[in-house]
């Protein structure tokens, strides 16, 4: 019985309109992992993140995500396993109408949780872990664009998920706030989250190593190193 967090096994990735991106995928990963999931535009990157989140359904071969099987997921299990997962986006999506303890607290809301008193601590941990304890307060607007990033983090991790799964998070961030950002994420690593990121910069890469997946030529190949 494999040990891993992250578990996919001669696994077919499809896009949304059906057509198939990936084929043949096998991968592990594993409690302070951190890996990085390299190719071009196009290449199913983002459909394998939407696939292990549940957001695109596994049609053939196997898939295990912090406990859950993949295929045949049903509706009803899809925010059980979304609980289990930290899910950071390039573009923050956060909620523009509300401050950031009230973005926090809306997932908790959404996930269960129902002691006001402990979904307000959980949310001061989350934010003191990120370094924005005293933002609680602010609009997403107020804030900067590296501190937008680290709500998004924050938020990501108010479940203490397993694994986090990370769509070019660094993509619209200049090179040092870039860099704050790698920190963060590998703080979070190294205290027993898996972290799966999804990125073109290879620059990073470079600066904050880990596993490489490259997506290319319809699948995925393990690298131990940028050529």
């Amino acid at each position: 019985m494999s040990s891993a967090i992250v578990s996919l096994r001669n696994a077919f990735i499809f896009q949304a309109n059906n057509n198939l991106v990936l084929h043949d995928v096998n991968m592990e990963l594993h409690a302070s992992e951190f890996a990085y999931l390299i190719g071009k535009t196009g290449s199913g990157k983002s459909s394998l993140l939407k696939t292990l989140y549940g957001d695109l359904p596994l049609k053939e071969g196997a898939g295990d995500v912090a406990g859950f099987k993949l295929l045949g997921l049903t509706r009803s299990e899809t925010p059980l396993l979304r609980r289990k997962i930290g899910i950071v986006f390039q573009d923050f999506q956060l909620l523009n109408d509300r401050n950031v303890m009230e973005n926090l607290l809306f997932v908790l809301r959404a996930t269960d949780w129902k002691d006001k008193a402990k979904m307000k601590k959980r949310c001061e941990e989350v934010l003191e872990l990120v370094g924005l304890s005293t933002k609680d307060y602010k609009m997403p607007h107020e804030l900067s664009g590296g501190e937008q990033q680290r709500i998004v983090i924050a938020r990501a991790l108010l479940n203490e998920p397993d694994v986090v799964l990370a769509d070019e998070p660094t993509g619209n961030l200049d090179p040092d706030v870039s860099d704050n950002i790698m920190k963060l994420l590998h703080d979070i690593c190294d205290q027993g989250t898996a972290v799966l990121m999804a990125t073109h910069d290879y620059r990073i890469i470079n600066k904050f190593p880990g596993s490489i997946l490259q997506c290319a030529d319809n699948t995925i190949t393990k690298r131990d190193q940028l050529l």
